[in-house]
């Protein structure tokens, strides 16, 4: 690659990682921004057994639900056979963060009929005298806008017609008066359920039941074929949206107990930053330091070259959203070394290169040819231990292990672009007939 060539391109990855590093947030992690943690632990029913399929389709459910949230990477991870670990950096929303995770949101439409008002509540033997022998007898509320109770109206539950898995999707709607209601669309089978019931129905009512509480039972005035129904329910906009979230992810398919949840304060992230960023600064300047007094000029330029890798680096990082934490902050200041470690190969290469008598231009092109390999070699056995860390490894693991892929992908940068473009930079100013400055 010719100097020309070399030196466009490393002007503009600079460029860019600039721009970058102006318009682009960094993502920082619980441990550093603060945010929600919450341990569950599901639980055994009669009809299924916590096991590992179970646990894994726990996961899948919270992380859609947490995905929707829009919450930077969450951590959601297992500890133990039972428990569920999930970190929401950035939400400081302890009771939303609660309601999205560990409610099952199971949806039902049940058949049902309007119960006769009396003064006294109705026996078992009454209710099913009237309306059956495996219905229940509940109570419909409706709310105004201020969440007080307008009116309640006894409601006699039978049969479950249609359930959540009939559901194809769920999407933010509004009715005539402008008030938050949830859209929904049935599957090919939800239609032809839907259809039937509702012809079962006309003039009765079909109440909708989420998590086993009615939230509305409107009347059915006509069978309804097009597989299209709304929920409505005194809901603000949040809680359509929340439970837009919930029935598109679908019910757990076991309950979960909340163990414990908390709101982590980013006073920790800020006092490890401080510290983490002094512990930085002091490894820079020793590392610079060790690299001028034996390499010199070649040991300056190699301090630049650390310098613009951390530009770089920070860069790369806003560029793909990663979230930086406190491992993540440790694989970073251990990059430094690394950076270090390929221009001494490059530089001890050249050295040799020097002594044979050719010139310092001969001598920098020679040796950054011949350590190329060395260097890569060097760096890719270390790509595969981190790979071994991201598969493996779980929620601060992997946060390093993304760190130090990163920092070892730019190092490679730096090291054969900027470090050779810099020294090269210098030749003109070298005599060819004096022995390269490196003790």
């Amino acid at each position: 690659m010719s100097q020309r060539l070399r030196l466009l391109l490393s002007l503009g990855v600079l460029v860019a990682s600039l721009v970058i590093i102006i318009f682009r947030p960094l993502n920082l992690g619980l441990d550093l921004r603060g945010g929600v943690r919450i341990v569950l632990e599901a639980q055994d029913t009669e009809a299924v057994k916590v096991d590992a399929d179970a646990i894994n389709g726990v996961l899948a459910i919270i992380r859609d639900r947490v995905d929707s949230l829009g919450v930077t990477e969450p951590v959601i991870s297992t500890k133990g056979l039972r428990q569920i670990v999930v970190e929401l950096p950035g939400l400081d929303d302890a009771d939303r963060a609660l309601r999205m995770v560990g409610e099952t949101a199971q949806l039902n439409f049940v058949e049902a009929e309007w119960a006769p008002i009396t003064e006294t509540p109705l026996t078992p033997e009454q209710i099913a005298l009237l309306a059956g022998p495996y219905a229940t007898l509940t109570m419909v509320t409706q709310r105004d806008s201020e969440g007080r109770v307008i009116s309640e109206k006894p409601i006699f539950l039978k049969k479950i017609a249609i359930t959540g898995a009939d559901l194809k999707s769920a999407y933010h709607g509004s009715d005539q008066y402008n008030r938050p209601i949830v859209n929904i669309e049935f599957t090919p089978e939800g239609t032809r359920k839907f259809h039937d019931v509702t012809a079962r129905s006309v003039g009765k009512p079909l109440a909708i039941l989420l998590d086993g509480k009615v939230i509305s039972a409107p009347q059915v005035n006509e069978a309804i074929s097009g597989g299209r129904a709304q929920i409505s329910g005194q809901f603000s906009n949040q809680e359509v949206r929340d439970l837009v979230i919930q029935l598109k992810a679908g019910a757990l398919p076991v309950p979960v107990k909340i163990i414990s949840n908390q709101i982590v304060g980013p006073t920790l992230g800020k006092d490890a930053i401080a510290k983490s960023r002094v512990a930085g600064v002091i490894g820079f300047v020793l590392v610079c330091t060790f690299m001028i007094v034996v390499y010199r000029i070649p040991g300056v330029i190699a301090s630049v070259s650390l310098l613009l890798y951390l530009f770089v680096f920070y860069a790369v990082l806003k560029l793909i959203g990663a979230t930086l934490t406190l491992p993540g902050i440790a694989g970073l200041i251990l990059t430094m070394g690394i950076v270090v470690d390929s221009n001494i190969l490059i530089f001890e290469r050249i050295k040799e290169e020097h002594e044979t008598g050719i010139g310092y231009l001969a001598a920098v092109k020679t040796g950054f040819e011949k350590a190329l390999a060395t260097v890569l070699d060097a760096n890719v056995t270390t790509l595969f231990a981190t790979i071994v860390l991201f598969v493996l490894g779980t929620g601060p693991i992997r946060g390093f292990a993304v760190t130090l892929t990163l920092g070892i992908l730019v190092s490679l940068f730096t090291a054969v672009f900027l470090s050779q473009w810099l020294l090269l930079v210098y030749a003109p100013h070298a005599k060819d007939n004096q022995k390269l400055v490196i003790k």
